[in-house]
């Protein structure tokens, strides 16, 4: 490929024009473009131009002086661009694809360092030092996004040192481990910027997902009468459906959350789903726990998905019938949440939510078009979806804006009293806001930060799990090591007054994995009085809180043992040599029927309670 030609720009330009300053849109990805093809003079005459897709060329670099002042979104995956400090000169930009481009790894950094060591230094010293000299010396992105860059960088950095160094892709980003560092910072959820391709339905050529013997468990009863024996559940599926290029040898992409689809038909009282959706890399999948089989998938190139979420919507037919539709949020790395119409298999609606990645949403229990969305620019909104129209048509407004002090991590509407009050475990802790519709302010900031700690004066630390296992006992994780605290939402809120801070009553606690790893998200079945979560080793933790909820105080102070914990298969039982791997996500139906895990090393695991 020679130099660029006005030409060339208005062939692969949008919307069609005859004039540069027309396109809003250029796509010059493939074309085997080197950094001197980049002509400033040319491309600046792109005067309205604001999406522009350099991916899968020869780039070393970009010319400093390109003069797009109202690009927001460039793609530059799959290059050799070494240096990108020359983004700055883009300062609407808003989303960035860089994956793909080895010598912006920190693998070479790593080489750098490390050559300067002597090899009688501490080695735990030295890794220390390496994860806050990348931080501090990896060129990579724009100043408008350097909290991220730093950030990504310092996630990379961490997995490298638990690596030894020695696992690389081809592309010269680390692999993720087979367990993560538990250095300063714990485990940071990992905004990949991969290219993925297609995706896999099955771990070997020629099944879905293959039957595992019975799962290893381990635990005693919880209860001092013995009276509550280890819940009986076999393990069904073990499936590979968001593979890279359908390869079974795929274990690298990160999988995050997975959700239920609610029974929704009528005169059903107590019915339960057995489809899940499921979300990791750029597909989110929909699947059938009892066969195995993915129902449906939708891909997003470029997306990394966080987080999706289930609601029903009655329509309104052109013959006038009313209909329920099963409608799929699901939202990521690159800030956008998708509403997929399911039986379908399509995408009817795109709320640009976000300008950072969207961490969790979820859709409230009582306005069944009403979404919250949390992101790392420390916001939470709420959105009206609204109802599609007869063109499949979303168009959402929104309604309220929350501000936190930390990043969200976890949306929990209060069972209670939903249309009131809304929990969310964040970075700095956990908070609460009033988000009830009739109060004048739409922008409002946190109403109280609860404390976990007897005696503290400053909320907790990072809350990364949160779910209410009936209408007034909360269950958290993450503001002490090793335990899940169970407390009072009612108890704790009444004496509020007007305090900022509130002291949590805690009813009991819940004995758990002492790692120092962060962001595995635990579950409940309210109906069923169960309490789920994942940990670094593949294990499933399963607790039957029943009795606690009914005894009388005082509680042991001890925390309480699990019920049982489901063991990791053995490697062959799955087909492939997975030795180890961390359960982020652990979801079960209502009626506890099925149980699905997620892990990090690209493994939908389904158990089935006979």
């Amino acid at each position: 490929m020679g130099p660029l030609s006005a030409r060339l720009l208005m062939q692969r330009g949008r919307p069609k024009s005859d004039r540069l300053g027309k396109i809003r849109s250029l796509d010059l990805s493939g074309l085997k473009l080197l950094s001197e093809h980049l002509d400033p003079k040319l491309l600046s005459r792109l005067t309205q131009l604001q999406e522009l897709d350099l991916s899968n060329n020869q780039l070393e670099t970009l010319p400093a002086n390109l003069g797009l002042s109202h690009l927001r979104i460039l793609r530059c995956a799959n290059n050799q661009l070494g240096d990108v400090t020359a983004l700055c000169q883009f300062p609407q930009l808003e989303e960035l694809s860089l994956e793909g481009n080895p010598f912006l790894t920190v693998t070479a950094h790593w080489e750098k360092f490390m050559a300067t060591r002597s090899p009688e230094e501490e080695a735990e010293k030295a890794q220390a030092d390496f994860v806050k000299s990348a931080v501090r010396n990896v060129r990579y992105g724009p100043e408008s996004l350097s909290e991220f860059t730093q950030w990504r960088v310092q996630m990379i950095s961490e997995a490298l040192v638990a690596s030894g160094g020695t696992q690389v892709h081809e592309t010269g980003i680390p692999e993720r481990p087979s367990k993560a560092t538990a250095a300063q910072e714990p485990r940071a959820r990992p905004m990949a910027l991969k290219r993925s391709g297609d995706v896999s339905l099955s771990l070997s050529p020629s099944k879905r997902g293959c039957p595992s013997p019975p799962a290893h468990v381990e635990g005693s009863p919880m209860g001092s009468d013995g009276s509550q024996p280890a819940l009986d559940l076999e393990p069904l599926h073990f499936l590979q459906c968001h593979s890279k290029n359908n390869s079974p040898r795929d274990l690298e992409t990160q999988l995050w959350a997975c959700a239920f689809e609610p029974a929704w038909e009528e005169g059903q009282a107590g019915a339960t789903s057995q489809t899940v959706a499921t979300c990791g890399g750029e597909a989110v999948c929909v699947i059938d726990c009892q066969t195995g089989i993915v129902l449906h998938k939708y891909k997003a190139p470029g997306e990394e998905f966080f987080s999706v979420a289930w609601t029903a919507l009655t329509v309104v037919t052109q013959a006038g019938h009313k209909k329920r539709w099963s409608v799929l949020a699901a939202a990521g790395l690159r800030g956008l949440v998708r509403l997929l119409h399911v039986r379908a298999g399509f995408c009817c609606g795109v709320i640009r939510a976000h300008k950072k990645a969207i961490a969790t949403l979820c859709f409230s229990p009582t306005h069944e078009t009403h979404l919250f969305t949390a992101s790392y620019d420390k916001r939470i909104i709420l959105w009206d979806v609204g109802v599609p129209n007869h063109d499949y048509e979303f168009q959402a407004s929104q309604l309220l804006t929350l501000d936190a002090a930390s990043i969200p991590l976890r949306l929990c509407p209060v069972a209670s009293c939903p249309e009131a009050y809304l929990l969310a475990g964040c970075e700095g802790g956990c908070c609460c806001w009033d988000v009830r519709l009739d109060q004048p302010q739409k922008r409002r900031v946190c109403e109280v930060e609860f404390v976990f700690s007897e005696g503290s004066e400053a909320p907790g630390r990072r809350v990364d799990g949160l779910a209410f296992v009936n209408e007034d006992v909360v269950a958290s994780k993450g503001n002490s090591l090793g335990t899940i605290c169970l407390w009072s939402w009612s108890q704790t809120w009444v004496g509020r007054g007007k305090q900022s801070t509130l002291a949590v009553v805690v009813l009991a606690r819940l004995q758990w994995s002492p790692t120092k790893l962060a962001y595995f998200s635990l579950s409940t079945c309210p109906d069923e009085g169960i309490v789920l979560c994942g940990d670094e080793e593949g294990n499933v933790w399963v607790y039957d809180v029943r009795h606690i909820l009914t005894q009388q105080p005082p509680l042991p102070a001890a925390p309480q043992a699990p019920t049982q914990i489901l063991k990791w298969p053995q490697p062959w039982a799955l087909g492939q040599m997975v030795t180890k791997t961390m359960v982020n996500t652990v979801v079960a139906n209502p009626t506890f029927t099925y149980l699905t895990a997620l892990t990090d090393s690209n493994i939908v695991a389904i158990w089935k309670r006979p």
